[in-house]
């Protein structure tokens, strides 16, 4: 292999065909499972490179002056630029199947990890599909596994009205301290602590997974069930030209609530809303459960990923930042 550098604006069409061959592919904006469902979530690289050129670092490597492969990288979270960013989500890594996606695939990663440090970077993350062929690659340049993802589905779901969950009201932007409490009781230390030990953090990832912080309207509604502490919170995103509706929860795991939270949320979207998706972790399974209990089932499973860069001191959150609210 002849070596890696950063991409042109010249080399998209080359990329965008190495893509379209699939070979040896991780892409977060590629079709992956039933066709008719993950068709709507994605978009081509070239609908989403001009646009993100200046927040991504995007690197080719070549053989004889030919691009063999390409591997893409943005700020996590999203939407924010590069300028300071300390961890980074990899969006894309494919290779040309007539080249051997290991070696290639080794390159480029450790290409991206030595620009990444050199930016001040300290974390890379990835998701692939468990036991895809690229966890080999990213396991041998020390990524480790912290949380598997459930990406369920229903094409054709139905809903009948439900009654609303005791406590439950629309999200309000007071509402985050308590919301930060609630994550940390529903999601594994170990996880927590790669993702967000500390509410700073949580809170810009939030802004990326879940929006920020208060109800929008008909078409992306928030709530949270508050029985004197918050016990649970849910998202209901209305589907779109390009993305089917969208179910997101975060709930103790206390019967009946994660049944009636999936009730309500399915009959906000009518009696007949077609398809819609969920994204839940592997700790989640009493949420998994009332989903698959109304017909979801497992469109994807995901390996969460990340490659410690550089050790951060531990940062220790001040105590009454996990302390239940009363009152």
């Amino acid at each position: 292999m002849g070596g890696v550098r950063a991409a042109s604006v010249r080399d998209l069409a080359r990329i965008e065909e190495i893509q379209r061959e699939g070979g040896g592919e991780l892409s977060e904006t590629a079709a992956r499972g039933p066709v008719r469902l993950w068709s709507l979530l994605s978009q081509t690289i070239s609908s989403i490179l001009p646009a993100m050129y200046n927040d991504t670092l995007l690197y080719v490597a070549e053989e004889e002056g030919e691009v063999i492969g390409f591997i893409q990288a943005a700020n996590r979270p999203a939407g924010v630029g590069l300028a300071g960013a300390t961890t980074l989500q990899v969006l894309n890594l494919c290779v040309d199947p007539r080249f051997a996606t290991e070696e290639v695939g080794l390159a480029l990663i450790e290409h991206l990890s030595n620009q990444a440090l050199q930016r001040g970077v300290h974390r890379l993350f990835v998701r692939l599909p468990l036991e895809d062929r690229l966890t080999r690659v990213f396991r041998m340049q020390a990524f480790r596994q912290y949380a598997i993802e459930y990406v369920l589905y229903n094409e054709s779901a139905t809903a009948t009205k439900a009654p609303e969950p005791v406590g439950l009201r629309p999200e309000k932007r007071g509402d985050f301290a308590r919301l930060y409490q609630l994550y940390r009781k529903v999601t594994p230390p170990g996880v927590a602590q790669v993702e967000a030990p500390t509410s700073r953090e949580w809170k810009a990832l939030r802004a990326e997974w879940f929006g920020h912080g208060t109800a929008r309207g008909q078409t992306d509604q928030q709530f949270v069930v508050d029985r004197v502490e918050l016990v649970g919170w849910m998202r209901v995103q209305r589907s779109s030209s390009t993305r089917p509706h969208s179910l997101s929860f975060m709930a103790l795991p206390e019967e009946p609530l994660p049944h009636e939270m999936v009730d309500y949320s399915l009959s906000l979207l009518g009696s007949r809303p077609g398809t819609v998706w969920s994204s839940l972790r592997h700790y989640d399974s009493h949420m998994i459960e009332a989903l698959r209990a109304r017909g979801f089932s497992t469109l994807v499973t995901q390996s969460l990923m990340m490659r410690e860069l550089a050790l951060r001191a531990p940062v220790k959150e001040k105590a009454k930042g996990l302390v239940p609210s009363f009152g």
